[in-house]
């Protein structure tokens, strides 16, 4: 969603806080703008469009200063344009905001302070903010702040400066993500770590509720009641040059080369071959709560719950306990049953899913131990969660999710391990024979990576189709789904996944000679089921693509093409299969010209309902 970040030190303002919008591009956005205070003066500078036409602006009209604040804006209220675009001012001009999230009753605060002789010129919630502690500020901005943020309702991550208070920021969060940087003479607050990692890499996590007071030389964060509060700073390992393209063309692209890099760091150092234990040392569930469990919901949203789909069968097929995997925009709507036997594992790579949240917190509610699968250091989600299982894939820039993806199924592979061996259900015997296996998917993704031209010459065959279906059955229905969404967030070509044997319900009427099938089609216990989805898609003379893992006489008389990969168990072929769909989509989309790392009217996290 929207992207903040905030300065204060020595530095022209105007080049970091630049600096930082530009690598908070790929949360999605559709204007941005910069406020810098020089010599008691409030400048701002905001553009509709790409941040370049930002840039082109600050050429002709440049700006310094050493403290200040940027943002790119993702609209909730108010149309996209240079008026609705943040920093928003008070009536003064000498107080700004930047604010990621919605507040929901803005407009009845909106009609309070027009009574009042507020003057408003935007349509956007966000200025509502400002306008609010204008009305509260009688002594210091700190206070009015305090005020000022119990009206609201919704959610929000501001940040605000202005010029009766110099080298000052104030943050504060409920819901959306914000981080304080701590510098060396200087600080730093964002809404996402790539922002300022190039600055710094000591982080504090702000929590709901939280305000921070940011100068040169200190950090002070406060609770709602203005207590002050004891913070840990985090260091963050990412080096900054992970947080770049590295040579490749796109993030995306360079994120699909570092899966067997994340692969292997979500999953060494945590499974024994010696010994056959799986360490988990941030779950903070016992033994003894594991086997009491009767049942596990996994709840998750777009990439994460088709990864959560995978990890039904993993944790069914290894721990003999049922699943549920539920849309975390959909479960606590419902009302939902939720007992304390019940186990929840809540996926998200951020951390700071709004509607992944709301779900975890409807099981918090009701007793339920919870266990974050994700991707950040600190988020909202592993702290709010009773344990976490990082899956260290390192920063995804992509708005597309790729790298995320394998590690979320692989932390959920030693998961069900987990729970096997401490339900009774997976000897040691058995643990280290699939941590052998698991340990050997990195170098078998290499081996695919390594193909890549394949697929790319693939993509120049079928770039202008107008539509694509992707079968699978099983564990490998949810890698249907995942290469459909891929195919679609990037390339904007309409694509549907489906479960092979449902087919006949429906998708079997649009198949035609122009119409390709990306069929999976590996050698597991349904093989020969999805060989006679394929005869039923030839025989309407549809295209078929598949994907399979071995010779097959019967395959090669069917398919049109077929995408080969490293053979392993049944259980782990979607690590595998996903990469070539993962690249399928990446070249069509090349192909078509489409903007790959920003795909239109998406954002990376959807931090607000």
């Amino acid at each position: 969603m929207c992207g903040i970040v905030g300065y204060v030190g020595k530095k022209q303002v105007a080049d970091i806080l630049m600096d930082g919008l530009k690598r908070l591009e790929y949360r999605g956005y559709d204007s941005a703008g910069i406020a810098v205070v020089e010599n008691g003066v409030m400048n701002v500078r905001r553009s509709l469009g790409k941040i370049r036409l930002l840039e082109e602006l600050l050429i002709k009209k440049p700006i310094k200063g050493d403290f200040g604040v940027g943002h790119t804006r993702w609209a909730t209220h108010g149309k996209p344009s240079e008026e609705n675009a943040h920093p928003h001012r008070d009536c003064t001009g000498k107080l700004v905001v930047v604010h990621n999230g919605i507040i929901e009753n803005y407009l009845e605060l909106k009609q309070e302070l027009t009574a009042k002789g507020h003057k408003f010129q935007t349509e956007t919630d966000t200025e509502i903010i400002a306008h609010l502690i204008e009305s509260n500020l009688t002594n210091s901005l700190e206070q009015a702040v305090f005020k000022s943020l119990p009206r609201l309702k919704g959610a929000y991550a501001i940040a605000l400066i202005s010029t009766e208070e110099p080298q000052r920021i104030i943050a504060a969060r409920f819901g959306p993500p914000l981080i304080i940087g701590v510098g060396n003479g200087e600080n730093f607050v964002a809404s996402d770590i790539p922002a300022i990692l190039h600055y710094t890499k000591n982080m504090i996590f702000l929590a709901d509720g939280e305000i921070a007071i940011v100068d040169q030389s200190s950090v002070v964060v406060k609770d709602v009641r203005g207590k002050k509060l004891k913070k840990e700073v985090m260091p963050i390992a990412w080096d900054p040059i992970m947080a770049e393209k590295g040579g490749y063309k796109h993030f995306m692209l360079k994120e699909i080369h570092e899966q067997p890099r994340a692969m292997r760091d979500t999953i060494y150092g945590r499974i024994s071959l010696d010994s056959g234990a799986v360490f988990l040392n941030d779950i903070r569930i016992t033994e003894k709560e594991f086997k009491s469990f009767k049942k596990i919901n996994i709840i998750a949203c777009g990439t994460s719950l088709h990864a959560g789909l995978v990890g039904k069968f993993l944790i069914e097929e290894l721990a003999r306990i049922p699943v549920e995997v539920d849309y975390g925009s959909e479960f606590r709507y419902r009302d939902p049953i939720i007992t304390r036997d019940i186990l929840h594992v809540v996926i998200s790579q951020s951390g700071e899913t709004a509607d992944t949240l709301a779900a975890l917190r409807e099981a918090k509610q009701k007793k339920s131990k919870s266990i974050a699968i994700c991707n950040v250091v600190g988020s909202m989600l592993t702290r709010e969660a009773t344990g976490t299982i990082y899956t260290h894939a390192g920063p995804e820039i992509g708005v597309a999710s790729t790298k995320a993806f394998i590690s979320q199924i692989a932390a959920q592979y030693l998961l069900a391990l987990y729970l096997g061996k401490v339900r009774g259900h997976l000897t040691e015997k058995d643990v280290r024979a699939h941590g052998k296996q698991l340990m050997r998917i990195p170098a078998k993704m290499e081996e695919l990576l390594r193909r890549e031209g394949e697929i790319e010459e693939l993509a120049k065959r079928f770039y202008t189709s107008k539509d694509f279906l992707f079968l699978g059955r099983g564990i490998n229905y949810p890698i249907a789904l995942e290469g459909a969404l891929k195919l679609k967030e990037i390339s904007y070509i309409h694509a549907e996944g489906y479960p092979a044997g449902e087919m006949k319900h429906g998708p079997i009427a649009l198949i035609d000679e122009n119409f390709p099938v990306v069929a999976v089609a590996v050698k597991d216990r349904v093989y020969e089921k999805i060989l006679s989805n394929i005869e039923e898609v030839k025989a309407r003379s549809g295209i078929v693509i598949a994907l399979t893992n071995g010779e097959s006489s019967e395959l090669e008389k069917r398919a049109d093409h077929i995408i080969q990969i490293p053979e392993t168990l049944d259980l782990l072929n979607p690590l595998l299969l996903i990469i070539p769909l993962q690249l399928l989509a990446y070249y069509i989309a090349l192909k078509l010209g489409c903007d790959v790392d920003q795909p239109r009217n998406l954002a990376k996290s959807v931090t607000v309902e």
